[in-house]
C-alpha cells in the first residue's frame, strides 16, 4: 500500500521516490497514482500541508518546542472569534503562525447561493466549494522565547507595500495573555492599527 495523504481539499497525494543526479534517494508528493510509489514513511521524515495552498510536502521531522496544550490554547481562542472558519494553525519549531483566508468567505458563499438555485444547492456545499479553493496568508504569529517560563511575544504581518514583513506588536507575555490581547483583532480593521 502506497503512502497517501488527503490534504484540506480532499485532494489525495501519493509519496514517489526518485533519485538525484549523485544517486542519493529523493521524494515527493503528486496526484499522480503511478510511478515508483513509496510504501512506508522514510524514517526521519514527515508529511506537511503548506497552510497557504494545501501543498503537500514530505520534509525532515522539526523538533516541536510548542506544546499541545499551547496549541490547543490557540484553537480556542481562534474559536471564539466570530470569523473562526476564516482561520489556520500552522506550528513550526517555536513558531505559532495563523493564516486568514484570502478570499471573503461569506460573500463567496452568498454569492454562490444567488447563482444556483437553493434546490440545487445547499450551504454545506457552497462551504466546501469555498475551502476547496481557498488560499491563505500569515497575519499573525506568537514566538516562543523563554522555554522554561513559556514565554512569547506576539507580531503581525504588515501589508504596507514599503514593509511587507512582521512587526512586534507588543511586550512578552504569557501565550494566554497574548491570545485574549490580540485574536480578537483578527478580521477587524483593528489589526492593522496595533504597533508597538
Amino acid at each position: 500500500m502506497a503512502v497517501t495523504y488527503t490534504n484540506r481539499r480532499k485532494e489525495v497525494y501519493y509519496l514517489h521516490q526518485g533519485k538525484t543526479k549523485t544517486g542519493k534517494n529523493k521524494y515527493h508528493f503528486s496526484k499522480n497514482d503511478d510511478g515508483n510509489l513509496v510504501k512506508s514513511l522514510p524514517e526521519g521524515y514527515e508529511i506537511y500541508e503548506h497552510p497557504r495552498n494545501a501543498q503537500v510536502f514530505l520534509r525532515k521531522k522539526q523538533p516541536q518546542m510548542i506544546t499541545e496544550k499551547e496549541k490547543h490554547l490557540v484553537e480556542k481562542y481562534l474559536k471564539s472569534n466570530k470569523f473562526s472558519d476564516s482561520y489556520i494553525i500552522d506550528i513550526k519549531s517555536e513558531f505559532i503562525t495563523i493564516y486568514e483566508t484570502n478570499q471573503d468567505r461569506e460573500g463567496i458563499i452568498s454569492t454562490f447561493g444567488d447563482l444556483f438555485p437553493i434546490k440545487d444547492i445547499n450551504l454545506s456545499e457552497a462551504i466546501d466549494f469555498f475551502n476547496k479553493y481557498a488560499t491563505y496568508s500569515p497575519v499573525m504569529r506568537f514566538i516562543l522565547i523563554d522555554k522554561k517560563q513559556r514565554i512569547f511575544y506576539a507580531e503581525r504581518f504588515c501589508f504596507r507595500s514599503s514593509i511587507d514583513d512582521w512587526i512586534q506588536i507588543g511586550d512578552s507575555a504569557s501565550l494566554k495573555k497574548l491570545l485574549s490581547t490580540y485574536v480578537k483583532h483578527l478580521g477587524k480593521e483593528s489589526l492593522f492599527d496595533i504597533v508597538y
